[in-house]
């Protein structure tokens, strides 16, 4: 058994895609996996990779969580050599900063679809 991706539901699972493949540079759709409500990316090494469903209800997690309110299941965790350069490229790519930020070396940022994902920079330590 091994991981080959993680699916994150979207209103377009195109323009998500798209999104992710501006933010991280060197990923491409894989063996042409895509459909009209499915795409599938991966890095360039083609290791673990991203897909993308069409959710035509979905409801965008609140971050950080609020009782009674669509909850966050999973985010990104995505190393980083430069956190500040990295968030800028990020919100040129189409991500907004989150409001709330919890620690001052990770920035929380939202995909276009409203998923956190958080950038940082490797201490070594992390097994990245």
């Amino acid at each position: 058994m091994r991981l080959v991706a993680a699916t994150l539901d979207a209103p377009s699972a195109r323009e998500l895609a798209d999104f992710y493949l501006r933010l991280l540079p060197g990923w491409r759709v894989w063996n042409g996996e895509e459909e009209p409500d499915w795409v599938h990316i991966r890095p360039p090494d083609g290791g673990t990779g991203l897909s993308f469903q069409t959710e035509p209800r979905y409801v965008p997690p609140v971050w950080p969580s609020e009782p009674d309110r669509q909850q966050m299941s999973v985010h990104l965790d995505i190393a980083v050599d430069d956190l500040e350069g990295e968030t800028a490229a990020a919100l040129l790519a189409g991500a907004r900063l989150a409001a709330y930020q919890p620690q001052p070396d990770v920035r929380v940022l939202l995909d276009p679809a409203g998923h956190p994902f958080c950038l940082y920079v490797p201490t070594g330590d992390d097994g990245q």
